[in-house]
C-alpha cells in the first residue's frame, strides 16, 4: 500500500456517513480512485433497485476521492450524474479519474457499475467540478 492509499483510507474512516454505509476505498493514486459498496436491501428502494441517492452518494464520493487525489483537500463545487439502469446485484463499484486540474480546481468523471453474478453493468456515469480547500 501506498502512502496516499493509507491516507484516504483514513479520510473515508472520518466520514461518519461512508461508514454507515459501509463504503471501502480499494484504489486511491494520483488521478484515480475507486470505492466499492457491498448492497444490503436497507439500501434498495421499494421496486428492489438500490436507492438513487446511494448511487449519487458513491459517484460523488469517487468523485472527491480523485480531485483531492491531485488538489489534497476538496469540496465538491457541483456534479451531475445519468442514471443508465437500475442497480440490482451484489456489489457497486465507482471508478474516478481526472479529466483536468489546475491548481485550485479539477474536472473528474465516475462511472458505477453494479457487479451480479460476477459481471460488471454500468448503472451511472457523473461528472464534477471539486475546489480545493484553503487551510
Amino acid at each position: 500500500m501506498t502512502e496516499l492509499f493509507d491516507y484516504g483510507r483514513r479520510i473515508l474512516a472520518q466520514q461518519p456517513f461512508s461508514v454507515l454505509l459501509g463504503a471501502e476505498l480499494t484504489r486511491f493514486e494520483p488521478g484515480e480512485a475507486e470505492l466499492i459498496l457491498h448492497i444490503r436491501d436497507a439500501l434498495k428502494q421499494q421496486h428492489g433497485f438500490v436507492h438513487g441517492g446511494v448511487i449519487s452518494y458513491l459517484a460523488d464520493n469517487s468523485l472527491a476521492f480523485v480531485g483531492g487525489s491531485v488538489l489534497t483537500d476538496v469540496v465538491t463545487s457541483e456534479y451531475k450524474i445519468n442514471y443508465v439502469r437500475p442497480a440490482i446485484g451484489e456489489q457497486l463499484v465507482a471508478r474516478a479519474s481526472v479529466l483536468a486540474s489546475g491548481k485550485r480546481q479539477a474536472v473528474c468523471q465516475a462511472e458505477v457499475y453494479v457487479v451480479a453474478d460476477g459481471q460488471e453493468r454500468l448503472v451511472a456515469v457523473a461528472q464534477g467540478t471539486l475546489s480545493k480547500v484553503d487551510s
